[in-house]
């Protein structure tokens, strides 16, 4: 029976080798290509938010859809304006 720690040490291993290829095929990009690769993910993720506001509204309706994405997203911005969410770890003092 194989012993589960070298399978976990494999895995391991195979992660960092994955993670430390997708940093170096990174560093290759020119500017203009992460700024693809930027303006693709967004456009992704806000298909993925229309998906899902469609789906919690129980709508086909692309508008309806947007509407409730826009709903989100300043909720989202009030949240921030108002210091709820910060990005930067509070001090301990």
């Amino acid at each position: 029976m194989p012993n589960r720690l070298d399978e976990t040490a494999a895995l391991h291993a195979l992660h960092s080798a994955i993670y430390r290829e997708r940093i170096l095929r990174a560093r290759l990009l020119t500017v203009q290509q992460r700024l693809d690769d930027v303006f693709e993910l967004s456009n992704h993720m806000f298909g993925m938010m229309l998906g899902g506001a469609m789906h919690r509204l129980n709508t086909r309706d692309e508008a309806a859809g947007w509407v409730e994405v826009r709903r989100w997203m300043q909720r989202l911005d009030r949240v921030r304006d108002h210091n709820f969410y910060r990005p930067d770890k509070p001090s301990a003092a």
